[in-house]
């Protein structure tokens, strides 16, 4: 286990130096790393976006042609903004490209985003998202057999924080209804209980729409709901 910079994470990858690695899906591009992506892994999400002073008269990313555009990811940038036809005169800088539209250094920044905070506070505006990143597992071009076991288990990781267990008592008769409002899996697992006409349903269920089905289980009969996290899943 090596603890390296992200952004030279592609390239210990990418020479052998390491059998796989976790950094960004926007450094991986910006290395130009000839690795394989693996997986992404939900969590250290941000947007590359093309952005201008406030006051500026531009609306979208094509009024940016033929403008001045300073960025610290140059290759990324010009790949993007490419894919889009834009043609700029970029201008590479390093660290605080916010500040670079009112020191007049360029009229546009393309940088990397989180909350839009820096944006905001440096009187910029986004035109837009040109790439969506976050953290991701990358192999070399040919992953070998170590890469190739660790993904599927990082995997179960990442699906397992998405869903929750849900356990609930209920009626019998109320089973079939309970069974229509669960969403995320095949059907529930049936369990029928010492109390004469009552079962236990367990079903896993997306972790995003566990307040909007409380209610509705409660008014189909449902009793002792417990909804627990899941550690691994292995779909």
């Amino acid at each position: 286990m090596l603890l390296v910079r992200a952004a030279d994470i592609p390239e210990y990858v990418q020479d052998g130096v390491v059998d796989c690695g976790i950094t960004g899906a926007d450094l991986v591009l910006e290395r130009g790393a000839r690795v394989s992506e693996l997986l992404r892994l939900g969590f250290g999400a941000c947007t590359l976006e093309a952005a201008v002073l406030a006051e500026s008269d531009a609306s979208d990313v094509d009024d940016l042609r033929g403008r001045r555009v300073a960025t610290a990811y140059p290759r990324l940038a010009r790949a993007m903004l490419g894919e889009r036809g834009v043609d700029v005169d970029f201008v590479d800088v390093t660290g605080s490209v916010e500040i670079a539209p009112r020191l007049g250094l360029c009229e546009a920044i393309v940088d990397l985003v989180s909350s839009g905070n820096t944006l905001r506070t440096n009187g910029l505006r986004s035109l837009g998202v040109l790439f969506s990143s976050e953290a991701v597992l990358i192999a070399g071009e040919d992953p070998d057999a170590a890469a190739l076991r660790l993904a599927p288990v990082l995997r179960s990781v990442v699906d397992a924080r998405a869903m929750r267990y849900l356990m609930l008592n209920a009626p019998e008769s109320a089973v079939e209804e309970i069974a229509e409002i669960v969403p995320g899996s095949r059907a529930p697992t049936i369990v029928p209980l010492a109390e004469q006409g009552m079962v236990a349903v367990h079903a896993l269920v997306p972790a995003a729409d566990v307040w909007h089905l409380l209610p509705r289980l409660e008014e189909a009969g449902a009793s002792s709901i417990l909804l627990v996290p899941v550690e691994r899943l292995l779909a």
